[in-house]
């Protein structure tokens, strides 16, 4: 259940201006490495930019304040941004959020095709994504 720091989401009305911004100010580069690809027909339907550093990206998402409804969530990652980490077991990773009596929201499918996604708070209200990408034997991203 080992966990890895994949990306930062910051929610935007201005996805091409803070593209640009932490391209340019930042120094930080586009990416084809490892981008989700978007469930565009299920429950996000924004634009993103993607930037990394190299070993961390930044997703610059549009915001979305009705995702949480159009998926049945109670946490909408898309309203304020969230910090993400990838697992290499999810479940292993659902049941220790049980142990600990932490809620989650669980996002499957409906936002990333090919990552299985949950979203939870922290005490302080910031909201925390833990996913993993989900593959068929044959080694491709799964498309359910």
């Amino acid at each position: 259940m080992k966990l890895t720091l994949h990306h930062i989401n910051l929610s935007t009305e201005k996805v091409g201006e803070m593209t640009d911004f932490y391209r340019r100010v930042l120094c930080l580069n586009d990416t084809d490495r490892d981008i989700p690809a978007l469930e565009k027909g299920k429950g996000y339907s924004g634009e993103v930019g993607f930037v990394w550093d190299g070993a961390v990206q930044v997703h610059l998402a549009e915001k979305d304040v009705m995702a949480g409804f159009k998926t049945g969530q109670i946490v909408n990652p898309l309203v304020r941004g969230h910090i993400a980490y990838r697992t290499d077991d999810l479940d292993a990773f659902r049941a220790h959020l049980e142990a600990q009596g932490v809620p989650y929201s669980d996002w499957g499918h409906a936002a990333v095709k090919g990552w299985r996604q949950i979203f939870f708070y922290d005490p302080d209200g910031n909201i925390i994504e833990v996913h993993e990408v989900s593959a068929t034997p044959d080694g491709a991203a799964d498309s359910s």
